[in-house]
């Protein structure tokens, strides 16, 4: 079967769907299925753009609310994980994945679902090394801390996707897993994108549990986004035994969803002919759930999960077989993922404009029906039980938040060494914006809808490229030049993206600045947020 993959959405559905009918018109190719790697921007109403992690210029309505409000529907089935600028408050409704709208669906904080056969799994969110060991405890109406710490991906989604043995075809993470671009274009990535090469060089670059992820589940493929740039790697894994075959895993990269930018890609995928229409749950995946609930966490508190250490009982949660056929016997064997999709919130009026509209935490029905079918924990019910025994924390109770330094890390001890989010103390590279954005009071911050009507895209588009059948990389630069041919061969539609020359930024430097406590971003951070000034 064909599937789409798009890097980050930005909420501009309209845009996204348009670019697969265009590539209909061009090539009569039509995708089953389509995933969408992170940012995708779930956006209902205005309490939602306050819920969403990035400087107020950047919030718009975008055109995700028609298809919440059902005054369009999704042309194919789309898949989607979180990044680190979505409707927090939205996704936080769905833990364990779901419908925001028909024909649209969200894994949740990590999920596993199959759709004609075919196995796929992903994680939302970004790491932060600060966060990784806490649980989920954050709730609407965030805070400046809490409003960045609900999409950092928690230890314990980790800890559940390790326990599959199946196979995985394709999984799906917003960051990149760390390591991956020694097993691929190295020099080109460099070229296109110099201000990682101290984190390429360091190998800080990407996600230590999404690498982590990648070398224990060994999946086919493996869609990532959130660098807004495109890149290919193959990587050949090593078999933990004499009688395991050998695996390797086709990843790519892609690019922001803008006019003329290499966002999407299709790719042929091995499915089963006999198999539905329909997304199912994945039985393994919901046996996994069910071994895993009592580990759930909803505190501040950091721990670490269970491992074979003498310090627990158990520390195997994968599941037998004889578990997976019990999942199997309490759905009759019908996996069909109930068509449930609810409204939850008011949904965006474009002649009504509520700019003062509030978040609330709200318990979805999906969630609770789930919960209840699988007897599963609601990761929501149990934070507002909290908050009415007067046991929560974070903003659910208004106390005062860990001290943070500049880079935003807590002094706590990780299993991880390395947190990426700041590399040294001071930067003259850096500039005066959080970086993961936004600073504004969130209670006065301003909400700026897009116009009704978004632009037309002229039929120029030079976003769509099928991808060959073979993506064969090289594992290091001494192969570079076979890679640069991989961008040109087999079945490709795409005309190269133009280079643009990129916008100066001011920048900070001197004594001055080193004690003023402002938050910064990294240097690619930077010059992520200089592309999107660029394209507005």
């Amino acid at each position: 079967m064909k599937v789409a993959v798009a890097g980050c959405c930005h909420g501009a559905l309209d845009k996204m769907y348009e670019t697969l009918e265009l590539l209909q018109r061009r090539h009569n190719v039509w995708p089953d299925l389509l995933l969408c790697c992170g940012d995708f921007q779930a956006v209902r109403n205005e309490a939602d753009l306050r819920c969403m992690a990035v400087p107020a210029k950047y919030r718009h309505m975008q055109t995700f609310y028609r298809y919440y409000s059902g005054e369009k529907k999704a042309p194919v089935l789309t898949v989607f994980i979180g990044g680190n600028h979505e409707a927090s408050n939205h996704l936080q409704e769905l833990p364990y994945g779901g419908w925001v709208a028909p024909n649209i669906y969200y894994l949740g904080y990590a999920g596993v679902v199959r759709f004609r056969g075919v196995r796929i799994g992903g994680i939302s969110g970004i790491f932060k090394s600060h966060d990784y060991r806490k649980g989920h405890f954050e709730c609407p109406p965030y805070n400046q801390q809490t409003i960045r710490s609900a999409y950092h991906v928690r230890n314990i989604e980790v800890f559940k996707l390790k326990q599959l043995k199946r196979p995985i075809d394709i999984f799906m993470s917003h960051d990149w897993p760390r390591s991956i671009y020694h097993y691929g274009n190295k020099k080109q990535l460099l070229k296109m994108k110099s201000f990682f090469r101290q984190e390429v060089e360091s190998n800080t670059l990407g996600s230590p549990a999404a690498s982590e992820l990648l070398q224990h589940l060994k999946p086919t493929y493996w869609f990532s986004a959130h660098l807004h740039v495109k890149f290919a790697a193959f990587m050949q894994h090593e078999a933990n035994s004499k009688d395991e075959l050998p695996k390797a895993t086709k990843f790519l990269a892609l690019d922001k969803c803008l006019p003329h930018r290499d966002f999407l890609q299709i790719i042929d995928v091995e499915h089963d002919p006999n198999a539905g229409d329909s997304l199912e749950y994945d039985a393994e995946w919901i046996a996994v759930l069910k071994a895993t609930n009592s580990l759930v966490n909803v505190t501040q508190s950091s721990w670490n999960m269970p491992e074979k250490n003498g310090l627990h009982a158990k520390w195997d949660y994968s599941v037998t077989e004889e578990a997976i056929k019990e999942v199997l016997e309490e759905l009759n064997n019908d996996l069909k993922i109930p068509c449930n999709f609810t409204l939850t919130a008011a949904c965006y009026d474009p002649s009504k404009p509520q700019k003062n509209l509030e978040p609330v935490h709200t318990i979805n029905p999906q969630t609770t029906e789930f919960c209840a079918q699988f007897g599963l924990t609601d990761i929501n019910d149990r934070i507002q039980q909290a908050k009415e025994e007067g046991s929560g924390r974070g903003e659910c109770e208004e106390e005062e938040e860990e001290e943070m330094d500049s880079t935003g890390s807590a002094e706590e001890p990780s299993e991880y060494n390395t947190d990426n989010s700041g590399l040294s103390s001071f930067n003259p590279d850096e500039i005066m914006l959080d970086e993961e954005g936004g600073d504004e009071d969130l209670s006065t911050c301003s909400v700026d809808p897009s116009p009704d009507h978004p632009p037309e895209f002229s039929t120029s588009f030079s976003d769509i490229r099928i991808m060959p059948d073979s993506m064969a990389v090289s594992s290091d630069d001494a192969m570079d030049s076979n890679n640069e041919e991989l961008e040109k061969s087999g079945g490709s539609k795409q005309v190269q993206e133009k280079s643009s020359t990129e916008r100066s930024l001011k920048r900070i430097g001197g004594d001055e600045n080193r004690n003023s406590g402002v938050k910064k971003i990294k240097r690619r951070n930077q010059a992520i947020y200089a592309a999107e000034d660029e394209d507005k």
